[in-house]
């Protein structure tokens, strides 16, 4: 095993590291959480990463998002993306789908992946995919909401059946519910109650990019960061979790889980 991932071999264990280095795991969206949570399986030795990402980087995604720097401005996420991401893991096979995610092509997206992650903020997107991923079976990480919070220790994670008090968690089971789909989904969370103060009444160009305006949201650099790095754990968990020596390094993970 390469020098690089030595460290992740001495707490994950041999079989564990090899494991998630034949593992295929599908971001959708890659803003501020996915954007971390991509970095983060890269990092932990995935070996195989499909980015899916319409979008370009803009000044609004500075203070939040890990792939927003000066010299990213304007060039698509997926591609900033992939080359970040190389600089980490030169040998990990990183699949660009510069797509926006509706019910017409969430199955060809996220066909042969092991893990799907969904980071994505558009209601109708984020439900087309999900409900993809329960109907071909997909173990599936999704990313409720992490905007107009800022305390980390209120994160959660749980059967999206389990989420509570996150207003865009209640939009998603409703949804869902009239899709036949009530739970098979890992789900990121926040019991933070939102303070609609922070909502601004300003539309900025993003909102128009996809369907219908809506409001933004005020956001904090360290909170989608927070959102996005759980959903890699719990992501690294659910590919590990099929040897027992890989039992025994979710055990180890379990140890400090939200």
């Amino acid at each position: 095993m390469e020098k690089r991932f030595t460290r992740t071999e001495l707490l994950l264990g041999k079989e564990a590291l090899n494991r998630l280095a034949a593992s295929t795991v599908a971001i959708a969206g890659l803003g501020g959480v996915g954007g971390y949570a991509a970095e983060a399986l890269v990092r932990c030795g995935v070996g195989y990463v499909r980015l899916i990402d319409f979008d370009q980087i803009k000044y609004s995604n500075f203070n939040r998002q890990i792939l927003a720097l000066e010299d990213s401005l304007g060039k698509r996420k997926v591609d900033v993306a992939e080359m970040r991401l190389k600089q980490i893991n030169p040998d990990c096979i990183i699949d660009k789908r510069p797509f926006f995610i509706d019910q017409s092509n969430a199955a060809e997206l996220i066909d042969g992946v092991d893990v799907v992650i969904d980071a994505i903020d558009s209601v109708s997107s984020k439900v087309s995919l999900l409900v993809q991923a329960v109907t071909d079976g997909k173990l599936v990480v999704s990313s409720m909401g992490a905007a107009a919070r800022m305390d980390p220790l209120q994160v959660r994670t749980g059967d999206i059946s389990e989420s509570r008090i996150c207003p865009l968690a209640r939009i998603i089971r409703k949804r869902l519910h009239r899709r036949n789909v009530y739970t098979g989904i890992r789900c990121v969370y926040s019991v933070e109650a939102v303070d609609t103060a922070k909502v601004s009444e300003m539309d900025d160009e993003e909102s128009f990019q996809r369907g219908r305006a809506r409001p933004s949201l005020g956001s904090i650099s360290y909170m989608p960061a927070v959102f996005g790095l759980v959903a890699a754990h719990e992501a690294i968990r659910l590919l590990v979790d099929r040897t027992g020596e890989g039992r025994e390094a979710v055990t180890n993970l379990a140890a400090g889980s939200f």
